[in-house]
This record gives C-alpha cells, structure tokens and sequence, in this order.
C-alpha cells in the first residue's frame, strides 16, 4: 500500500509537471500577439483543462492497454510478475516522463510530455520483463505513427488557414485585423486548453488506473464496465490544473516568440488547428502529442503567411528533442527500475523517490539563474539570449 501510495503521488506530481510544461501549447500565441495577459492566459487555460478532463476517458483507456503488457487476458498480471514489481515499474516509468519534463523545461524545449511518460514506461517494462513486456503494436499505432503524422498535418492545415485569412482580409486595415482576430484568438486558445485537459490529464488517470489494477484494489473488468474511479479523474485534473496555472514560462516563450514572429491572424490560425485535431484524436482515444501538434500549428502560420520569418534552427533543436525524448526517459525509467528492483521493495522505491526529489530541486534552483516570467515572457526573441537561457554556464 505504502509503494501503490509512491505510485500515485508521483503521478499526480507528473501530471502537475505535464501542465506547466504544455501551457504554451494553448496559450503561447496569444501571449505573443497580446490577445490575453499572460496571468490572464495561464488562469483561463487551467480552469479550461480542469473541465476538458472531465470530458471523455477514451484515452485514459488506452493508455492502460496500449504500452504495457503487464496483464493477461483475464485481467491478472502476466507470469512472473508479482503485483509489488509491476507497480514498481509503473512508479519508474513515471519517475522518467517528470525528469524529462523538467530538463526540457529548463532549457526551454517544448518537447512531448505524452512520449516522456511513454518513454519511460517502456524502458521500466524492458527491465523488468524483457522487449516482451511493451505491446509493440499499440506503442507504434497509438503513439509513434500519431508523432509522425500530426505535427505535419497540423502545419499543413495553419499554413492553408493562414494562407486564406490574409487573402480574404488583405484590404483590411492592419489594425482592425489585429484587434478582431485577437477576440478570436481568446476563443481558439480556450478550445487548444479544453482539449489538452481531455487528452492529456487522461494519460495520468490511465497509468493510476493501471497501478490500481495491479494492486488488486479495482479489477480490469471493473474499469470497463464502470469506468475510471472518480477519485482519480478529479485528482488528475486539479493537478493538471494547477500546473497549468503555475505557468511554464521558459516553454511559453519559446513557442510564442522563437519560432515565428507571429501576429493575431496567425495565432488564431494556429490554435484552430490544434483544436480541431486534438479533439479529434481523443475522440478516438489517440494519446496524441498536444506539443507536436501545437508546434507544427505555428510553423505551419509561417509558411503560410507571405514574407513570415520562420526560425528553422530553434524548429531544429526542438525537433532533435522530440527524437530523443523516447529513448532518454526508458534509459531512466530503465536505471530507476534497476535501482529499486536491486535495493528491493519498499526502501529501492523511497532511495528512488528521493532521487526524484534531488534532482528535481537542483533543476529548479539552476533555473533561478536565468528566470523567465510573466513579466519577460513577450522579449523580444534574440538568439544568443536565448541560448544564455538555456544554459547559464555560457555566460562569462
């Protein structure tokens, strides 16, 4: 019970970590272009992932099934797995996804909280199970061709809107057409919030869920036939919600002012984007990358807008994060399962938690050297402050 505890306190702090870390999905243009202030944007797009959570399970369901093999098909754990290391594997895996978050919060990389949680479940899975432990098939079909596909879909769809806006509105004095497409930028960026608190505050009420299950405490029947404990759709949702208020301010900027110089028309062109197709994905109970979508939304304005500046390096850094974030949250998900599993049971999880602890307070305190706030999240964008940013230790 003590580990099962561990387990779901971890998830909720990354559920807390994947809202600061994505607030910039929904809310970054529209801080840019000076739609919304950035308290403003940050409050109304926590309150809107707390109702977005509570509107479909589709992929809190598929997140249970859809990585791991760690039940058979009568719902019991799979042999040679004892309930005690399954959930110590689901605590690794999580222990993963939050150390990924937060190094690519610290430099400032909007890079997928969804892969980093998936990452490091299958890295645990393989350490505690071998390559047979992760369903091959889900991760490729629900995970990795979605990563593929989505940021370019959703380019391709900003580019064509963006592209149309600035045709239809070209006589339009540029003032008017700034000013009316920030009203709806607050519109198109309160549905981007809506529909990250339906797919991403899931991912976590699956993997709670999931360790629930192996705990004995609910039974995978049960799950389907009654849904998720109530309990744990409203924890994950405050603590979505109150991530995204803390506001990640570093990621925030990045997407609003580093990748294109954007203006209102843009930003509204791109949040629709991501909207239409994170909802879609949910419907469908695809554990979509709100942050691939959201970033190929706003590369996709800057091609579509004649004469647009698109800064393809900082696009570059970004994309390299993405390659790896799999790999490098199952390394740790991986090393914090062999830590655990080597000490053994209850003193390997809490030698593992503290080192979650550790590590995450010197992120933060190594942050506090080039601090991003509300206050200096619309700088202008300047490449070498930029990179000072990210790592203080350049300065001289």
């Amino acid at each position: 019970m003590i580990i099962l505890t561990l387990v779901v306190i971890t998830a909720l702090g990354f559920d807390f970590t994947n809202g600061f870390h994505d607030t910039g999905n929904a809310m970054a243009t529209s801080i840019a272009t000076g739609a919304l202030k950035p308290k403003t944007a940050v409050t109304l797009s926590a309150i809107l992932n707390l109702v977005g959570a509570f509107l479909s399970v589709e992929v809190a369901l598929t997140v249970t099934t859809a990585v791991l093999k760690i039940q058979d098909k009568n719902g019991g754990l799979v042999s040679g797995v004892d309930s005690r290391e399954a959930m110590v594997l689901i605590f690794s895996g999580l222990i993963g996804g939050i150390l990924w978050n937060l190094a690519t919060w610290l430099l400032g990389l909007p890079s997928s909280s969804s892969h980093a949680l998936f990452g490091g479940l299958i890295g645990a899975g393989i350490a505690a199970i071998g390559v047979s432990g992760v369903n091959w098939n889900g991760v490729f079909s629900k995970v990795i061709i979605p990563a593929l596909l989505s940021p370019i879909i959703a380019g391709a769809i900003a580019a064509m809107a963006t592209w149309i806006i600035y045709a239809i509105t070209k006589r339009v004095q540029r003032d008017k057409k700034e000013a009316g497409f920030r009203w709806g930028q607050i519109g198109t960026a309160s549905l981007v919030s809506l529909a990250h608190g339906t797919g991403d505050a899931q991912k976590t009420m699956g993997v709670i869920t999931l360790a629930l299950v192996v705990h004995g405490t609910v039974t995978a029947q049960g799950v389907k036939d009654d849904g998720l404990p109530v309990w744990v759709i409203f924890a994950c949702a405050f603590a979505i919600a109150a991530g995204t208020y803390l506001g990640g301010w570093r990621i925030i900027r990045t997407l609003g002012k580093g990748l294109v110089e954007i203006e209102a028309p843009q930003g509204m062109a791109a949040e629709a984007a991501s909207a239409a197709i994170i909802l879609t994905s949910s419907h469908f109970g695809m554990a979509l990358s709100t942050t691939h979508v959201a970033t190929g939304s706003i590369l996709g304005t800057g091609v579509g807008k004649p004469g647009a500046q698109v800064r393809w390096g900082v696009a570059g850094r970004m994309a390299a994060a993405w390659l790896i974030t799999l790999p490098a949250a199952a390394v740790v998900g991986a090393i914090c399962f062999l830590i655990a599993n080597t000490i053994g049971g209850l003193p390997g999880a809490i030698v593992v938690f503290a080192m979650l602890l550790a590590a995450s307070g010197y992120m933060y305190l190594r942050s506090r050297k080039q601090p991003v706030s509300a206050d200096t999240v619309n700088d202008e964008w300047d490449d070498a402050a930029a990179q000072l940013a990210a790592d203080p230790s350049l300065k001289v």
